[in-house]
């Protein structure tokens, strides 16, 4: 895909939701890169500015290998009041997760960043907000026999089984899913990146 500057886009992410999440508007990097970051919260860390140090930590980490390319990084975080949820260790991680999102809201925090193609770093930190229906026992127990919970930050995906869970959302559903879209494209163009026209 052609664009103003010199940079060719590269994701810095093995997450194929955020590979997806880009192709429905359009864009197709010119290389895919996961970043292997150490993603431990630091004591007393915030939500949001954890989703932002990861997301430009993996941005970083992944810059050296592309000189005069564009890197988009993004993490999300799931959290609880000041509490993150991190993406469960086991089966009975994720069971806490859900035992604790049941009949609650809890926010699910994106952040984006863009390394230009002269390596000036742009950030972006968009917050959602979701509300499950109260879940049974056998509600969890269904959900995780199916495996979903897996590699998910607060174990389930809303793009998936875990659609049935949810009785409110507000704000951003891309970002709910991996990638707040309309912030990504917007940061993308601001480095001179072309995204395709919206209808």
């Amino acid at each position: 895909m052609a664009n103003d500057s010199s940079g060719r886009l590269v994701l810095a992410s093995a997450s194929p939701r955020r590979l997806d999440l880009l192709r429905q508007i359009g864009i197709e990097p010119f290389r895919v890169a996961a970043a292997d970051i150490d993603e431990s919260p630091f004591p007393r860390e915030q939500p949001a500015f954890h989703a932002k140090r990861l997301a430009c930590e993996k941005a970083a980490a992944t810059a050296p290998q592309f000189p005069g390319d564009i890197i988009l990084a993004a993490d999300t975080v799931v959290a609880v009041g000041r509490r993150i949820l991190g993406k469960p260790v086991n089966a009975d991680e994720a069971r806490a997760f859900l035992a604790l999102l049941s009949g609650r809201r809890h926010q699910v925090i994106g952040g984006v960043a863009v390394i230009d193609a002269v390596g000036h770093v742009h950030t972006r930190t968009v917050t959602s907000a979701v509300r499950f229906r109260r879940l049974t026992n056998a509600d969890i127990d269904d959900y995780l026999a199916g495996g979903e919970w897996q590699d998910k930050a607060g174990g389930y995906a809303i793009q998936g089984l875990a659609a049935v869970f949810v009785a409110f959302i507000s704000g951003s559903y891309s970002n709910i899913v991996g990638l707040p879209l309309y912030e990504t494209a917007t940061l993308l163009a601001g480095v001179g990146f072309k995204t395709p026209p919206q209808p």
